[in-house]
């Protein structure tokens, strides 16, 4: 296989933001009634770190708790997101199913490569059909590191891909790219950080964008 795309899910190609604080409040409206938290939801830091691993996240937002109490909070949180998902509350960027036609009428391969659960993309692809057109979800759980190149290795590996590109709007998105001889394409959304994409090989502000750019890289090569 010579040329794919190998997309990140959130803030990329899902609008996590739309279930994003409702689902985080929820999970510290959990804790408060547990009584092991206590003042507002720290949904402006969570934002800062957002596309990072989610042992990560529970590291940074409850770097005073137990252990026990991240991960109680972990799961919640996942069940959440989940039947948001499931109840219709989220939505994907616009252009997304155009764009997934069009490379796969024209032979690129559609990967997603994320730092969300398994079951947490399951839901995603599974509500918005998005199986017909993704040859394979890859979720970091699935991978003994946290490193998303090393998850970008897993699909280049399997599927012996000579070129192709990395999607995202985070730098561990642009970072797997290099590391991994790929073009980086980074998207201007949500909840991208200008400083990140100034990494980036290419830059969009729109999924309609990505088209353009990949057709033009793969006539030269």
């Amino acid at each position: 296989m010579k040329h794919a795309v190998i997309f990140d899910m959130d803030g990329t190609l899902f609008r996590t933001d739309l279930i994003l604080e409702l689902a985080l409040n929820e999970t510290f409206d959990y804790l408060r009634q547990n009584g092991e938290w206590t003042g507002s939801t720290p949904i402006d830091e969570y934002r800062n770190i957002m596309g990072v691993p989610l042992p990560v996240v529970w590291e940074t937002l409850l770097s005073k708790q137990t252990v026990e109490i991240r991960e109680a909070a972990d799961a919640y949180f996942l069940r959440r997101l989940i039947k948001n998902i499931q109840n219709g509350n989220d939505a994907l960027y616009t252009g997304v199913l155009e764009l997934f036609e069009q490379l796969n009428h024209r032979g690129y391969p559609v990967f997603i490569a994320s730092n969300g659960l398994v079951a947490y993309l399951q839901a995603i692809v599974t509500h918005y059909e998005l199986n017909h057109w993704i040859t394979e979800t890859y979720s970091i759980q699935q991978i003994d590191t946290l490193d998303k190149g090393d998850l970008v290795a897993e699909i280049v590996n399997k599927y012996e891909l000579q070129d192709g590109f990395v999607v995202g709007d985070r730098l561990s998105d642009i970072m797997a790219a290099r590391a991994n001889g790929l073009t980086s394409i980074g998207c201007r959304f949500d909840f991208a950080q200008e400083a990140e994409l100034k990494e980036a090989d290419y830059v969009v502000n729109h999924l309609s964008e990505v088209l353009d750019i990949v057709l033009k890289e793969t006539v030269s090569l």
